[in-house]
């Protein structure tokens, strides 16, 4: 008797080119959907980044748009909607991480257009149909095909310069992607490998970057875990730690993927006890024998923040992001609602404190 249980999947519908210097096939995927007017989308940061990928589509591109904001507040989609039907634009090019990534999709929500997405994180936003909106201090999720990138073009060049903290907190961010896919409620044995390989190599490229930034290999590894583990994200549902982070970062505003970094290991530990194959593989893939402290290790140890503290928090702000998680019905592992107050309540001031689970 196999042990492979019935399962459903369905593949989504995504062109990946990866590989050092694969920005070079930029005209090439931009010809293969079709498009002539390319509209660049980054962050101000990132700005110069999106110039060259402009000059290189040459009459293609009809300019560059830098103003993509974190957690894609819903003033920024207008003003870029606006800018993309003045241009006429007939494809979006998202340069950068997921706050580029996240408003091209919110463009695409409305429009339609397809998107070409060029990672320089470790996101993973670019491989799910998943899209996120903040109004009025609440950020706003679903999922919608319209926002799939059509094509990804994971050039490892492009992450060579990545800061030392983005590098670590994004490619935590990315393994928990694929450590909610292993006990996701529509988990599957295809994604199952792909979440426990992700996992496996980030976790082995994190330590070689903190010392050695520029080590294609290892830069490899972990371009490579991301597009596994974003590949999980887009295929299952989310649980309680995308949860908790949606509500950390839409509501107070804080960073992102140190959101992600400091939350995971916490987020695992309240689930261990509902989802104990998952933990195994989890730390398997770790090669650890503690799934939740192996993770805070993976992270700290690098130079990631231990604490919300740290990123920008307060300690009053606690008891608010506590009813807000548990407001909402949702699937997790162990059930999440008004009963589990009080522990997600401690989860977030363990979260807050910076303590090893």
């Amino acid at each position: 008797m196999s042990s492979i249980h019935n399962f459903i999947f369905k593949g989504l519908p995504s062109r990946v080119v990866f590989g050092a210097g694969s920005l070079q096939n930029l005209k090439r995927e931009v010809d293969a959907l079709g498009a002539r007017r390319a509209l660049i989308l980054a962050t101000p940061h990132q700005k110069e980044l999106a110039q060259d990928v402009s000059a290189q589509l040459g009459e293609r591109s009809v300019g560059v748009y830098a103003h993509a904001i974190m957690h894609v507040p819903i003033e920024s989609v207008t003003q870029a909607i606006g800018e993309t039907e003045r241009q006429r634009a007939d494809c979006l090019v998202a340069v950068g991480g997921g706050s580029t990534i996240g408003l091209a999709k919110a463009i695409a929500l409305q429009s339609g257009l397809p998107i070409l997405a060029i990672p320089t994180t470790y996101a993973g936003s670019e491989m799910t149909p998943v899209y996120g909106i903040t109004e009025a201090g609440r950020k706003r999720t679903g999922q919608d095909p319209r926002v799939l990138p059509r094509t990804v073009i994971y050039d490892v060049e492009l992450t060579l310069s990545l800061a030392p903290l983005i590098t670590v907190t994004s490619a935590m961010n990315a393994i928990a992607h694929a450590a909610e896919g292993l006990y996701a409620q529509n988990s599957n044995p295809v994604i199952s490998s792909m979440a426990e390989q992700g996992i496996a190599a980030i976790a082995r490229a994190i330590p070689t970057l903190h010392r050695s930034p520029s080590d294609l290999i290892a830069r490899s590894d972990a371009l490579y875990g991301a597009w596994l583990c974003g590949t999980v994200l887009g295929n299952v549902g989310m649980a309680l730690h995308h949860k908790l982070c949606h509500v950390l970062g839409g509501t107070f505003n804080l960073p992102h993927s140190e959101v992600h970094s400091v939350v995971l290991p916490h987020a695992l530990a309240f689930n261990a006890s509902a989802a104990p194959t998952a933990l195994q593989q989890i730390a398997r893939a770790l090669e650890v024998s503690d799934a939740p402290a192996g993770l805070f290790d993976l992270a700290t140890h690098h130079g990631a923040p231990a604490g919300l503290k740290d990123i920008g928090m307060s300690e009053a702000e606690l008891d608010l992001a506590a009813d807000l998680v548990v407001s909402q019905p949702y699937w997790n592992p162990r059930p999440v609602g008004i009963e589990q107050r009080i522990q997600i309540r401690m989860l977030l001031q363990h979260a807050f404190e910076g303590i090893r689970p």
